[in-house]
């Protein structure tokens, strides 16, 4: 892929900008049914769904953190299914940051027997990841907050890794937990369905600097109770009920490839539920095909020349297999 824009680097701070989200959380935690704690290494705790219930609105305004404060996430009625009418739905004037500098899971922590992926703005400021130089952002800010889709409250060692890559005071870090199985982790994860259409863009070689702007909306699945069903149902609400639409300049023959290629349908592995493709791989999520992680259907509008072009469907029986 090609460079990002220098202009990239003088762009807002995703930690101060999700600051006032965070504060917001930590205020209204009884009306949102969280949990919050000081960790005994000094962080402050938030508990979305693991001994505390969480919330269909908690889930919202942890995806805004997540997208750093650069992205508007809403709870809305969705008739594009019969019998599903719950849905999220995203957008942002600032995608790259906003997605993939801040929201993407991809912060790899793990100690003994914990694991977890760690989205949300910490991610820049620790810098672990490749995707950062590709994408020449650096942020700077007094704190910091981290989201972790896991059902365990994170070890000390793990803690101390995070301060330690952030250089953020124990203090002024908050860990936001988000179980799979609770209401607050499925809004959060399917709340990624426009960052999951830049991620495969990305894969695609897609120039990321010729994405202005995408919006998304995905059907939400009912909140299952074990997280193989959990994962199963997150993940297809995206593939087979996810929409987005990006604009994008350029030339029209970039910008229709992109519609053909980002659906998921473009995959060799498209066709049944996240579930059955998993246990097909015998649970090895590295083995499925990864052009497989992209919404269901796609609309590319090139603002340069104003022609749209689209790709994909939306596949209401696999979503009646996979949601009941």
């Amino acid at each position: 892929m090609q460079n990002a824009t220098p202009s990239l680097q003088s762009q807002p701070s995703v930690n101060q900008l999700s600051a006032p989200l965070v504060q917001k959380l930590l205020q209204q935690a009884d009306v949102l049914q969280l949990g919050v704690s000081r960790h005994e290494a000094g962080c402050v705790i938030v508990d979305a769904g693991i001994q505390h219930a969480g919330s269909a609105e908690a889930g919202r305004i942890i995806a805004e953190i997540c997208m750093g404060g650069l992205g508007q996430v809403a709870l809305q009625v969705d008739n594009r299914f019969a019998d599903w009418h719950d849905a999220i739905a995203v957008s942002s004037t600032q995608p790259i940051i906003a997605c993939l500098a801040s929201q993407y899971a991809g912060w790899a922590l793990s100690h003994e027997k914990f694991f977890s992926l760690g989205s949300g703005p910490a991610r820049a400021l620790a810098q672990r990841e490749n995707l950062f130089k590709e994408l020449a952002y650096v942020d700077v800010a007094n704190s910091t907050c981290i989201v972790l889709e896991t059902d365990q409250v994170p070890p000390v060692q793990v803690i101390e890794k995070i301060v330690r890559d952030t250089k953020i005071a124990p203090e002024q870090l908050t860990i936001i937990l988000t179980p799979t199985t609770s209401i607050a982790g499925v809004v959060q994860i399917v709340g990624r369905v426009l960052e999951v259409a830049l991620h495969k863009a990305h894969t695609l070689h897609f120039p990321l600097e010729n994405i202005v702007s995408g919006s998304g909306l995905a059907v939400l699945p009912p909140v299952a109770k074990d997280f193989m069903t959990a994962m199963g149902r997150t993940n297809d609400a995206i593939l087979f009920g996810g929409y987005v639409s990006l604009q994008v300049k350029g030339n029209d023959l970039a910008a229709a490839e992109l519609a053909a290629s980002l659906p998921s349908s473009a995959s060799k592995d498209y066709g049944k539920t996240f579930a059955e493709v998993f246990k097909f791989y015998n649970m090895d999520f590295y083995n499925i095909d990864p052009l497989l992680f992209s919404p269901a259907k796609v609309t590319v509008t090139n603002v340069d020349t104003g022609n749209v072009f689209e790709g994909g469907q939306l596949n209401a029986a696999l979503i009646d297999l996979s949601f009941r």
